[in-house]
This record gives C-alpha cells, sequence and structure tokens, in this order.
C-alpha cells in the first residue's frame, strides 16, 4: 500500500472530498490507470530544440506581440532547487547603447515524460508570465484564454505529482 497523500503539498486548497477521492484512487491503486486512460499518449518533445519550437508555436498563437523569447530548455534543477515546475525570467542587459531585454523559459525536465497536455500546461503558465508577472485573476484569465481546459490539467498534473511522490510509476512505466 502506498503512504498517504501529502495533503500540505500539491493539493493543498482544493476541497478535502476531492484530496480523499485521490487518496483512495492511490490506495486502490487505480490512480495510474485512470490518468492513463485520460492522458493515453506521451509527447515527442524530449530535446531543447524541440521544446523551443514547440513553445514558439503556442507563443506565436496566442501572444504575438509579447516580445522575443530568447531561450527555452528543459531544466533538470528546476524541480530540486527551486521547488518549481517552470521558471519564467527576464533580465535586463546593456549592449552598447542599448538596453535590451532578455526574457527566457525553463521547464523542469519532469515533463519530458509527462503527456503532452501536462506540458502545454505548463508551457502556457510561463507564456503567461510574460505578460502577468503575478498570479492574479487577469493571470488565470489569460491561460484559460490560451488553454481552456487550463483548471483541469493544473488539478490533474497536481494529482499526477502527488502520485509520484507516494511512491507511484511514472505514467510511462506504468502503462
Amino acid at each position: 500500500m502506498l503512504p498517504a497523500v501529502n495533503k500540505a503539498n500539491y493539493l493543498a486548497g482544493y476541497p478535502v472530498v476531492m484530496v480523499e477521492q485521490v487518496q483512495r484512487l492511490i490506495e486502490q491503486d487505480r490512480l495510474a490507470r485512470v490518468l492513463l486512460h485520460k492522458y493515453p499518449g506521451m509527447h515527442t518533445v524530449r530535446t531543447d530544440k524541440t521544446l523551443y519550437e514547440y513553445v514558439m508555436k503556442i507563443k506565436e498563437m496566442h501572444l504575438r506581440n509579447a516580445g522575443q523569447l530568447d531561450k527555452v530548455v528543459f531544466d533538470a534543477k528546476l524541480h530540486v532547487v527551486r521547488n518549481a515546475l517552470g521558471m519564467h525570467s527576464s533580465k535586463s542587459m546593456v549592449q552598447g547603447a542599448r538596453l535590451r531585454n532578455r526574457c527566457e523559459i525553463r521547464i523542469s525536465s519532469l515533463f519530458r515524460w509527462m503527456p503532452l497536455d501536462f506540458l502545454r500546461m505548463i508551457v502556457v503558465h510561463e507564456l503567461a508570465h510574460i505578460r502577468e508577472r503575478e498570479h492574479g485573476k487577469s493571470f488565470y484569465q489569460l491561460c484559460s484564454h490560451m488553454e481552456p481546459a487550463y483548471h483541469q490539467l493544473e488539478f490533474d498534473l497536481r494529482v499526477y505529482l502527488t502520485y509520484l511522490e507516494t511512491g507511484g510509476l511514472p505514467l510511462w512505466k506504468a502503462g
């Protein structure tokens, strides 16, 4: 039997009924099957180059005028060091007489082996930070505009991360 869900972690803030339902699925060893049924295929975005191309397609579709994106990479240290799944950073640099803004997105390398929907959710989240720095109402409206199922995907991702934290196998191994 797997350990209990750590309610103070990924599922904090969600209704107790939902957290208990996740707990039951984990205890019954059914959560992987439920997630695999809902998200059956893994994506093929494995390299930094293909990740950059994937992010740029989404950016061009929804944030055409948001400025240049200089770098998009998978980051193996991100989850451990910053306790984050993605990170958007922007820094101003002086180049000669001009001030240039460098913008980059780092995505936890955990997403190399997740369903495409989860990768899209974290990419949308980080792209939204280009326009909206803070997690406020307009930030989440922008996320939902770029990905209408954003809130469901965020919850399902949190459920999956909780499952992994309790010792569950990654979906690509569980299937």
